[in-house]
């Protein structure tokens, strides 16, 4: 049995894709990825991913030979081209197709005729005294020869009857039709694995703009507190707080530009881009509310369109074939065989000749060794049933919590775009009252602290929606085409 690895993909546990989906939660909390915080609580940078493209294929790919020149425009489109056709995990598993197709042509040969062709041309000379024909008449060697002899002919081998292999080549068929699906599973897990990078380098950048707008928010304030205490009208720890703001949001600028040049050579990994090409994303993902789907409809279709849960059952297939070729190797088989060609001392001198013949073959006793392959074959076959079992189970969970992911993240972004509406607000009339002389400058820091966490808060939010989506996609069977469409600009 072929198995294909399922990539655990990084991101946020907002909207956590279910076991067996390709989204794997990295423990984040509810309020932004694990990290350093800043001390309005957000997430001030990603953690380092718990998978690395070294222990998952599909997050590694096989590089293109040259970069292009110029800076690339990566549209999400052709990001998804070039991981289908770079990525490691799908190539692997196009390889895996073509040795459970070889496997196939294997069993198919023990039932196929074999024909052969061959020619001899030979002389010998016998010594009828070193064979023990000691005598001496006169007029009469020993030694006979030269004896020329000439044998050209065409063989030909088939089984008449073998269900032992009949058998096993239908379980090889079984298994090379489930290798395709699971190579159409590894096309969909490469559009998932490769979305959710674009979405986590889409967010890498919503970061540094975030927090370069900070910066520039933070040093417009330094500027009027510096201006203000040299006209005397604020005391200095208003200059010294503003200043430690200053730094503070230029420190999580460097943080945020740095791990966003770390996503984006995660992203070029798993498309499979040349090294040291440069790149820009097209596409930024905003939000689109998705229209609910009946739990009904979605296991329906989860349950035909899934390739890892056909997988699965013409695995099951194939194992019940392979257990009934091991219990039918103590039954008899007939072979039949021939040759035909032409025989003599040289090829003038050559008559036709031939032999046909069949084989009847009736196993006795083979040491046991029927009875081993049939145990080995039931046990393999009990646990391709089980697993199946278990992927239906898995399936229906996976379309449940990816339903329940997506309402859960679209009400997600509701609550946290409103949060930074009134985080703007607030920054707007914090500002107005330090101007006016009403109040000092910490409540202009808080109200930074506050937008920039409803910044976070709100491309979180974003991300987990889009990553919901992919979810669903791949819990129904919708992947390669569902991201696409959910994804992709129009």
């Amino acid at each position: 049995m072929v198995s294909i690895a399922v990539p655990a993909l990084r991101g946020q546990t907002q909207a956590p894709g279910p076991s067996g989906t390709g989204v794997a939660a990295q423990g984040q909390s509810s309020g932004g990825e694990s990290g350093n915080e800043d001390r309005g609580g957000n997430a001030s940078y990603p953690p380092s991913p718990s998978f690395t493209s070294s222990q998952n294929p599909f997050l590694s790919s096989v590089p293109e030979a040259k970069p292009e020149p110029g800076v690339l425009q990566l549209s999400f489109k052709e990001a998804m081209q070039r991981a289908l056709r770079n990525n490691l995990g799908l190539l692997l598993a196009s390889d895996s197709s073509l040795a459970a197709r070889g496997q196939k042509w294997q069993e198919l040969s023990h039932l196929l005729p074999n024909v052969s062709v061959a020619a001899t041309q030979s002389a010998a000379q016998i010594d009828l005294a070193a064979l023990g024909f000691r005598f001496n008449f006169p007029g009469i060697s020993s030694v006979v020869g030269p004896i020329g002899t000439f044998d050209a002919r065409g063989y030909v081998t088939a089984p008449l009857f073998d269900w032992h292999y009949w058998q096993r080549e239908r379980g090889a068929q079984a298994n090379e039709s489930a290798s395709r699906y699971r190579y159409n599973d590894a096309r969909e897990l490469v559009v998932l694995a490769a979305g959710n990078e674009y979405l986590l380098t889409i967010a890498a950048a919503s970061r540094v703009d975030a927090a370069q707008a900070q910066v520039e928010s933070s040093q417009a304030l330094y500027n009027k507190a510096r201006d203000q205490q040299t006209a005397g009208l604020v005391p200095a720890i208003d200059a010294l707080r503003a200043q430690v703001e200053l730094q503070t949001r230029q420190q999580q600028l460097i943080v945020t530009r740095n791990n966003y040049a770390k996503q984006k050579l995660l992203f070029a990994r798993t498309i499979g881009l040349a090294t040291g090409q440069e790149f820009t994303l097209t596409e930024r993902v905003p939000y689109a509310p998705l229209a609910a789907m009946e739990l009904d409809e979605a296991l329906r279709r989860a349950y035909l369109s899934r390739a890892d849960y056909q997988a699965a059952r013409l695995q099951v297939e194939s194992a019940e074939r392979f257990r009934s070729a091991a219990t039918a190797e103590h039954l008899p088989s007939i072979d039949l065989g021939g040759n035909y060609g032409a025989a003599g001392v040289n090829v003038g001198n050559s008559h036709g000749v031939f032999q046909v013949g069949a084989t009847l073959a009736i196993p006795i006793f083979a040491g046991g060794r029927a009875r081993a392959d049939a145990l080995e074959a039931d046990a393999t076959l009990r646990q391709n049933r089980q697993q199946l079992d278990n992927l239906r189970g898995q399936i229906d969970y996976d379309v449940r919590s990816a339903l329940l992911d997506l309402a859960a993240a679209a009400d997600q972004v509701s609550v946290a775009r409103s949060s930074l509406d009134l985080a703007n607000q607030t920054l707007e009339q914090a500002r107005d009252r330090f101007t006016a002389g009403v109040a000092d400058n910490l409540e202009v820091v808080q109200a930074q602290e506050t937008v920039a966490s409803a910044n976070e808060n709100y491309i979180n939010s974003l991300y987990s929606h889009n990553v919901a989506k992919l979810s669903l996609a791949r819990a129904i069977g919708f992947a390669e085409q569902g991201v696409k469409q959910y994804l992709e600009s129009k």
